[in-house]
C-alpha cells in the first residue's frame, strides 16, 4: 500500500521542518497544504526542503484546517495513494509512529485510525487541565452523535484513512474549521466505516493554538446535537426499523407524556394551594420511569450496533473473489 501524509500549514514555520525530517521512508509522498499563512509557510518549505517525496499546494484563501486536510485528501487520491495519514505542523505529534498508526489499515483491520492521548494515566498528567475538560465533554457528545461509543479524544488530529474510505465520503458535507476532526468520525459512521484508537503521547510544547474554548463551546454543541438526530432518524427510522426504533419511540412518547401532565399538574396546584394527590403524581411519573427504561434499552441496542467489519476488508475479499472467479474461467477455457 502507498502512504501519504498531509500536513496543514498554518503559522507553523518554526516547527515544521522538524516534522518534515522525522517523517520515515514508509511514505510515498508529502503533501504540505500552506492555507494562506501569513507566515509564507509555503516558500519557507520550498526554500528549505529538498525532500522529492513533497509537494506544497497554496491556497488563495484561508479554509481552516479541515479544508487544507480535505485539500489534501483530494491530491493523495488522484496520485493513487492507498493511506492517508494527516500529520500537524506544529510538532504535537510523532511522525515515526506512523508505521504503528497505519498498521489496522494495512492488516485490514480498520478504515480508520486516530491518536488516543487518554490511554496512559501518566500522559494525562501532562495535559493542560483546560483542554483536558474539554476532551472529555467532547468525547461523550462525540460517542452518540457519531455512534462510535468505543472511542475517546475526537479532536485528536493524528489520523489515517484507507483510500477507499475517503472515496466514499463527500467532503462537502464535512466542516472546514475545527469541527473537522469531529466531523470526519460523524460521516465516518455514516458509511459504517470501522474507527479504531492509536495510543499517544502527546507533546505540548512552545506552539500556539488558534483554538479559543469560548470561541467554539456553543457552536459545537448546536452541531452535536443536529448530528446525533439526524443519525438517530437515518440509522434507526430511515435505513431501518429495529426493537430498538420502538424502544426510542416509546421512550420519547412516555417521556413528553410524563412531562407536559406533570408539569400542568404542577403549575395547577401552585395556583389552587392544592396538592396533587398520590394518584395524580404517579400518572406523572411513571411514564417518565418508563422513558427512561426504554432509552436504556435504546442506548444497549446502539451501542452494539458499532461498525464491525472495515470497508477495505470488504473490497479485498470482493477483488479476491473477482480473481478467483476470473482464474476459473481461464481454467475452464484451458481445459
Amino acid at each position: 500500500m502507498r502512504v501519504a501524509a498531509v500536513i496543514p500549514c498554518f503559522k507553523v514555520k518554526n516547527f515544521v521542518l522538524d516534522v518534515l525530517a522525522a517523517i520515515g521512508d514508509e511514505v510515498d509522498a508529502i503533501y504540505a497544504i500552506d492555507d494562506c499563512c501569513p507566515e509564507g509557510s509555503g516558500a519557507f518549505i520550498e526554500e528549505n526542503c529538498s525532500d522529492p517525496r513533497l509537494k506544497v499546494h497554496r491556497h488563495e484563501k484561508n479554509k481552516g484546517v479541515g479544508g487544507a486536510i480535505m485539500t489534501g485528501y483530494g491530491l493523495a487520491l488522484a496520485d493513487g495513494m492507498d493511506i492517508i495519514v494527516k500529520i500537524d505542523g506544529d510538532g504535537q505529534m510523532d511522525p515515526t509512529l506512523v508505521p504503528e498508526l497505519i498498521r489496522p489499515i494495512v492488516n485490514l483491520e480498520a478504515d480508520y485510525v486516530k491518536g488516543n492521548r487518554f490511554f496512559s494515566l501518566y500522559d494525562v498528567q501532562s495535559m493542560p487541565s483546560v483542554r483536558l475538560f474539554g476532551n472529555a465533554v467532547l468525547s461523550f457528545m462525540t460517542k452518540f452523535s457519531s455512534g462510535y461509543w468505543r472511542i475517546f479524544d475526537p479532536t485528536n488530529g493524528f489520523t489515517a484513512i484507507s483510500a477507499i474510505s475517503a472515496k466514499r465520503l463527500n467532503f462537502d458535507n464535512i466542516s472546514e474549521r475545527y469541527f473537522f476532526e469531529t466531523d470526519m468520525l460523524i460521516n465516518l459512521g455514516g458509511i459504517r466505516a470501522v474507527v479504531q484508537d492509536f495510543p499517544m503521547q502527546a507533546v505540548y510544547a512552545d506552539e500556539e493554538s488558534n483554538l479559543k474554548i469560548s470561541d467554539i463551546a456553543f457552536s459545537f454543541l448546536i452541531k452535536h446535537i443536529k448530528a446525533s438526530i439526524r443519525r438517530i432518524f437515518y440509522t434507526y427510522f430511515l435505513r431501518d426499523f429495529s426493537v430498538a426504533s420502538v424502544n426510542l419511540f416509546f421512550s420519547i412518547l412516555f417521556g413528553l407524556f410524563g412531562s407536559i401532565f406533570g408539569g400542568l399538574e404542577w403549575s395547577h396546584s401552585i395556583e389552587t394551594g392544592i396538592p396533587a394527590s398520590t394518584g395524580t403524581v404517579m400518572i406523572a411519573v411513571l411514564p417518565i420511569i418508563l422513558s427512561v427504561q426504554f432509552f436504556i434499552a435504546f442506548l444497549s441496542h446502539d451501542i452494539g450496533n458499532e461498525p464491525r467489519i472495515p470497508l477495505i476488508k470488504t473490497k479485498f475479499d470482493q477483488r479476491r473473489v473477482v480473481k478467483a472467479l476470473e482464474r476459473s474461467s481461464i481454467s475452464e477455457r484451458a481445459g
